[in-house]
């Protein structure tokens, strides 16, 4: 006589399929249109100039790139883990796979401290309050983090409709700016030579580049979407048409904002600052003071809707990579009514929330540290590393586990999307090497996920074959 499972303990370790390809869609949109465009869009317009919209269409087109791939191995692999899964399959090394785990974890818990530190600017922009009060602000970026974190774990299918709900708002932010851009350009406000104009003597070239370095976090957020691949119905069909289409999208968003705010306002006045100075021009026929607290919790609103999906990917890495024995197991584990990886959830929130007690101590020392910069710096070095090895991953994966369902990226672009981020990886890099420190330490933080699964390994007592032990 044999054993059986508990009824409904195998469906306890399982997601739910519960994503449309219509959901989807609005969920690469929503998590890529939320992030850099509200925070940094004046950082990259300093770097540039006028022309700074080229440096978004530059990343747009790195990431879309990317993004072939990703809608390829998700095709073959529909499953939870991404980048992860993909390395695992072509090139079965644990450590690298490990390697690539950790990159992607801390790329997202770094991008969600970046913009719960976003989120408190704009925050303080609508109440009044100072951006030097430390203790304050960290306060606000921890409750922040702590209201995500509770909606992911009250389940996936109501994470991605208020994801659709949000999205709609946060377009609605990035509209007012393109309208008030077709207003600056039939006052003429400004030259439209502007948007041609670089900053700077140096070459055109890097100066785009160096726009493109932080015009990329602007993009990232695409790849979450293969996370939830488990969780999507019939996503061979799903996934390229919504993340493909998601992406040009944003993009094609990404651009004409840009180009609205450089005709909008002047370079030396929106450079290192937020859309609020695009706002600020009072071309509208509104009061500026409405305006401003409107647009503030606009952008509060498109903050929360990128930080609620990076979160939705941060568990699901954990918890896909757990079921492959590559982090500890008890990150695999499913709450057993509202069928999360609530073990996942909770500590990507302890890890996020250390990032930024580390940046408010930091700042306390006197330091003039930025840390919305600074993390997002980490996340773009992460990212553009993965993205190139994902690329060559799934270029290595051609010819396996293929059905005709499949989805197959063009080879020669593909080619390209590998040079184009290590071209700009290597441009980040160089131009903040201080963020390497950071990074360092996300990493080192990996190794004690490594050696915890290794020595847990080590402790589990050897699997006894039914009927060995007189016993069945």
């Amino acid at each position: 006589m044999t054993t059986s499972a508990a009824p409904g303990s195998a469906e306890r370790q399982e997601l739910k399929r519960s994503i449309t390809g219509r959901q989807l869609y609005f969920y690469v949109v929503g998590d890529v249109l939320g992030s850099g465009i509200y925070v940094l869009i004046g950082l990259v317009a300093a770097a540039v100039g006028g022309a700074f919209w080229m440096a978004f269409l530059a990343g747009v087109a790195v990431a879309a790139v990317t993004g072939l791939a990703y809608a390829e191995l998700v095709t073959k692999y529909p499953q939870a883990a991404g980048a992860s899964l993909y390395v695992n399959k072509a090139f079965r090394r644990p450590v690298l796979t490990f390697f690539v785990t950790i990159c992607m974890l801390s790329a997202n818990m770094a991008a969600v401290g970046s913009l719960a530190s976003g989120f408190v600017r704009y925050f303080a922009g609508v109440v009044g309050m100072s951006e030097d009060a430390v203790v304050p602000t960290l306060l606000i970026g921890l409750a922040f983090i702590a209201v995500i974190t509770t909606i992911n774990l009250i389940g996936i299918s109501e994470s991605v409709g208020l994801n659709v709900v949000l999205t709609f708002i946060e377009l609605s932010g990035l509209v007012i700016i393109m309208v008030i851009g077709v207003i600056a350009l039939v006052q003429g406000v400004s030259d439209p030579a502007v948007l041609v104009e670089f900053s700077g003597e140096g070459s055109k070239a890097i100066a785009v580049v160096s726009g493109v370095s932080l015009a990329f976090f602007a993009m990232t957020g695409f790849e979450n979407a293969a996370n939830v691949a488990e969780e999507t119905i019939d996503p061979s069909r799903a996934f390229p048409r919504a993340l493909i289409g998601g992406m040009v999208t944003a993009g094609t968003v990404y651009v004409l904002v840009s180009i609205a705010a450089a005709l909008a306002v002047p370079m030396e006045t929106l450079a290192d600052n937020t859309l609020l100075e695009v706002i600020r021009a009072d071309l509208l026929p509104v009061p500026v003071s409405v305006m401003l607290v409107l647009f503030g919790l606009i952008a509060m609103v498109a903050i929360s809707n990128t930080a609620l999906v990076t979160v939705v990917a941060q568990s699901r890495i954990l918890y896909g990579m757990a079921r492959e024995d590559v982090v500890p197991g008890v990150f695999a584990r499913v709450h057993p009514t509202r069928r999360s990886p609530h073990v996942a959830l909770l500590f990507g929130a302890a890890v996020v929330g250390s990032l930024l007690l580390i940046g408010a101590v930091i700042q306390l020392t006197g330091s003039e540290l930025d840390v919305v910069d600074r993390l997002a710096t980490i996340t773009v070095v992460f990212l553009l590393f993965i993205y190139a090895l994902v690329i060559v991953a799934c270029l290595r994966l051609r010819g396996r586990d293929e059905t005709p369902d499949t989805y197959r990226a063009n080879t020669p672009l593909l080619v390209l999307g590998i040079v184009g981020n290590v071209v700009v990886l290597v441009y980040t890099v160089y131009d903040d090497p201080g963020a390497l420190l950071w990074v360092a330490g996300l990493l080192a933080l990996g190794v004690v996920l490594y050696l915890a699964e290794h020595v847990s390994k080590g402790r589990r007592p050897p699997p006894v074959a039914a009927g060995t032990d007189g016993r069945v």
